[in-house]
Parts: structure tokens; sequence; C-alpha cells
């Protein structure tokens, strides 16, 4: 069975609900394959938010952008993503349509700074407080690292207890269901009904 990839499944979701103009959250830029993937749906006029706790994240990300025409709207916070809600203004929350998170460790640095647990946990809700009404959030977890299936188990718990009159939630395996293969959690904001 060929491999699917997650991210691609991600990326296609997201692909479809993303409109021009919109506005988006990064909460894990890294190497910033992500940042760049949001900026193209949402184009010159759409505004996009980062976080990284690594400066260095943040550096190479804006290196990225320099080449391409739509940075105006780009925001990249040097700050843990559970201060989302802080430091994104009021008037963007309840606005935003799509929040990607890519946990784990940045690809090529130091393996020690991973997401940790709890600040994923604060990071969530904070997402699920400021995602628009038919709002989507994807999470990829990886499980296979250090730390990573303790997190990975404690995304699970608190994505049970999500209250399914509000959000839709769906969870994507990789085919190399092993326990250590990566996980992608998509969530839904259902419209306002009442």
């Amino acid at each position: 069975m060929q491999r699917i990839s997650l991210l691609n499944i991600a990326h296609d979701t997201l692909k479809k609900h993303i409109q021009i103009n919109d506005t988006v959250i990064d909460a894990t830029v890294g190497n910033g394959h992500d940042t760049l993937f949001l900026a193209k749906q949402i184009g010159p006029l759409g505004k996009l938010f980062g976080f990284d706790i690594q400066q260095s994240a943040i550096d190479s990300t804006l290196a990225k952008f320099q080449s391409i025409p739509f940075t105006q709207n780009l925001r990249l916070f040097h700050a843990s993503h559970e201060s989302m809600k802080e430091k994104i203004p009021a008037e963007y929350h309840g606005k935003i349509s799509a929040i990607m998170f890519n946990l784990g460790y940045l690809p090529g640095s130091d393996k020690s700074i991973i997401t940790s647990t709890p600040s994923t946990i604060k990071a969530l809700n904070a997402a699920c407080t400021i995602i628009a009404d038919k709002g989507i959030i994807t999470v990829m977890a990886y499980p296979g690292h250090k730390g990573g299936d303790l997190e990975t188990t404690e995304i699970v718990n608190w994505y049970q207890q999500l209250n399914k009159s509000q959000f839709q939630t769906d969870i994507i395996n990789s085919s190399m269901n092993n326990g250590t293969a990566p996980i992608l959690f998509i969530i839904r904001k259902h419209s306002n009904h009442h």
C-alpha cells in the first residue's frame, strides 16, 4: 500500500476550505513550508499570523517570504502558540478561517525543543475560541518521537472531549498504523444555528 501523506491530506482539506483574502494562522511555523502554503491560499490581501518559539524559525521563514510579493499581511510572533489569543488582535477573533498545527520538533534543529503538551493543549483551546464559524483546524501529531507519544495521547483525550454540537472532528491515521506513524486531526467548527 502506498504511504499516504497526511500533510498532503491536510493541505488538500485546507485548499478546499480557505478563500482568497481569508485570515489564517500557522500555529507552528517551523521551517515555513506550511506558512508559505497558507500564504498562497489567501493571496496578497489575506492575513496570516504565525507562531514559533524559535527565533531561527521566524527568521528563516521571513527570508523565504522575501522572494514572494505577499508579505505585507504576514505577522510572525516569536512566541508560543498558546499565546495566540492574546497576541492576535481581538478584531480577528471569530474571523479566522483556518489554523494549522504541525507538532513535534523543527526539522534539522535542536530535537530537545519540541512542542510541549500543556502548551499544545492550551493552544488548541485558544484555537477553538478564536476560529470562525465553519472554520477548520488541522493538527499533525507525531507519536514516533520522544515526548510525541504522550502529546498525541493527550491530544486524543482533549479531542474526545470537544463539544460535538460545536465541532465536527475527524482523525486520519496514516497507512503505517503502527503506533508511531503520524496522525492528522481535523476539527471543523459548525456554524451557529441558534
